[in-house]
This record gives structure tokens, sequence and C-alpha cells, in this order.
């Protein structure tokens, strides 16, 4: 159908030659993180839906070290071992994270924590291994000092325990820092590329003119352009102000005039910029699988765009 995207569409991740579907399996509610998401999830139903991911049009999967402590990656490696293991053409992205007692980030902790992935997972190697969030943690200096936490992705990659490296975060700013330096082949940025909020521009162009993949996360803006602002009032988890509130409400009343559904234009919204390599929508049971497939097809009238656009919150009110 014009103007929407298939799921089994196949696009290059940056100068990686992985090929990877435009949506991404996030699982970071599979870890079942209740205080985040409002919703626990059981450890059956995550394995479920992890092995409705592999029998998908989708084969990209997003995950980290510090989802629920680690549940994530369990989760999916147990999920993984009763399918036999990763069918051939999937890409499973991890995050190492820092320490979550102490907050240490430097090279020995990401050796460590590429170390426990791989073991939850039950894997060898992962194709793409992010740097995350490195904000809460570390300065840029400090992350690409000698010894530090970049120089260990490398190592780790030059060991083949990794095959590309990625920074996942939020600043822009930072972000923009990191894929200057020429060691990051993908950048995940997260919230910053929704119908509210556009701040991740600056980011995209740069990593387009420097041939990095851009992976937007959080589309939905961690739920409030996929349940609407009266089941979901958070932006990017945290309470959502009353101007992103009312932007939210008015983009649900003008998709409900063109007959098509706020999640759909959301998740679109993503999909049909050509800046955009794959969009990483997080599910929580097996049936979000096809849902993202439906939502994906919804044909949205292209003057829907304009009125959508018009109505995100200024510039002066978006993530940084």
């Amino acid at each position: 159908m014009p103007g929407t995207v298939n799921p089994a569409d196949r696009r290059v991740l940056g100068g990686t030659k992985l090929q990877v579907s435009p949506v991404c399996i996030g699982t970071s509610p599979l870890a079942s993180m209740p205080a985040l998401y409002g919703y626990e999830v059981a450890e059956e139903r995550a394995e479920a839906t992890i092995l409705a991911m592999l029998s998908s049009p989708f084969n990209f999967v997003d995950t980290s070290n510090n989802y629920g402590g680690g549940a994530a990656e369990r989760r999916i490696g147990r999920a993984l071992a009763a399918a036999g293991g990763l069918p051939p053409g999937f890409v499973l992205a991890t995050k190492v994270d820092a320490d979550p007692g102490t907050g240490d980030f430097s090279g020995e902790r990401v050796r460590r924590s590429a170390a426990e992935s791989l073991e939850r997972l039950g894997v060898d190697q992962v194709p793409l291994m992010y740097l995350h969030d490195p904000e809460y943690h570390v300065t840029f200096a400090e992350a690409m000092a000698p010894g530090g936490p970049v120089r260990a992705l490398i190592e780790l990659r030059d060991q083949g325990v990794l095959g590309h490296l990625g920074i996942a975060g939020g600043p822009v700013g930072l972000m923009r820092d990191f894929i200057a330096t020429g060691e990051f082949e993908v950048v995940l940025n997260h919230n910053r590329f929704t119908l509210i909020d556009r701040s991740a521009e600056p980011l995209m162009n740069d990593a387009c003119a420097r041939g990095v993949a851009f992976v937007n996360g959080a589309p939905y803006g961690g739920g409030i352009l996929a349940k609407g602002p009266e089941v979901q009032p958070k932006y990017a988890y945290q309470r959502a102000s009353d101007e992103v509130i009312s932007a939210a409400r008015a983009m649900q009343r003008a998709c409900a005039a063109h007959g098509i559904s706020l999640p759909a234009a959301a998740l679109q919204f993503s999909l049909r910029d050509p800046r955009v390599t794959a969009t990483v929508v997080g599910v929580s049971e097996p049936a979000r699988i096809d849902q993202i497939s439906a939502l994906m097809s919804e044909p949205v009238p292209d003057d829907l765009w304009a009125e959508l656009a018009s109505l995100a919150v200024p510039p002066g009110s978006w993530l940084r």
C-alpha cells in the first residue's frame, strides 16, 4: 500500500552491512518493571513474546544488561534455547551498563557487563552492542579516555565478542559528540523524535552525514502516543506537562477525524523518515507483534502529517 512500510522490508544498518527490519522489537517491558510501566509481565508471557517475534517478519531485537536487573536477557536466553538458538539473519543487540550498585562504568565494568549479557543470552557473540546511558555515570572525556568504557568496547569488538559498536542515550548534544569520534556505527536515541518532540533532528542529520545508522527509540514517548494521555499521562517516563498532554489530546482528535489511530500515526511518523533506519517498539505480550504489523499498514492521509506537525509542542518545550 502506498505510504506504508512493509514489516518484511530490510534496511542496511549504517556501515555494518547488517540487514534489519524497519521495526526493532524492544524488550524492556519483558523484564517486568511495574514501577516504570505500571504492569507486570510473567516469565511465561515474556518467553512466548520472544518466540512470537522469532516467527514474525521482524528480525531485529533490542535488549540491555540492566533491564530488570538482567531479567530481560535471561528471558530472551531461555526463549532462544527453546527455539534452538537465534535463527539465521536475526540481529540481536544488547547494551553494556554501569554497575547497578556502585555506578561504576569503567572499562573493567564494561567487560563484566558484556560477559554477563552473553551468559544470560546463551550466545558467544552479539552482532551489535551499545554503550548505554553514559550521561548518568561518566563524562564524555571519561568515556573516551584510555582504559575507559569505549576503549573496552573496541577491544571486545576486536576480540570478536561483538560485531559492531553503538551508542545509546538521551541528550542530543552528547550523542552528537560520541558519533563525531568515528568509533560508533549506530546511535540509538529515545523520546526525541516523536509526534510531540523533534529535538533529535540535528543528531539524525549528523548520523546521515557520517554514515551512522540512527535507531529511534520510544516513538510513543513512553506510551502517551500509544494509549492516549488519559491512560498514560507520562512522557519520557515522567509526568507529562500540561502542554504535552494538550498536544497529545489534539493529535488524538485529529487522527480520529481522519479515521486513523494515534499509535499508527505515531509509529509511521518515525518509519516514514528516511533518516531513521529502525524504530524500537517495546512489546509486552505475543499479540503485540501482529498489532505492530497492523499499525504499519494503516493508510495515513498526506494532509494529516501537516496537521500533526502543527500540533507538536514548540521547540522550547522539547527534550534536549
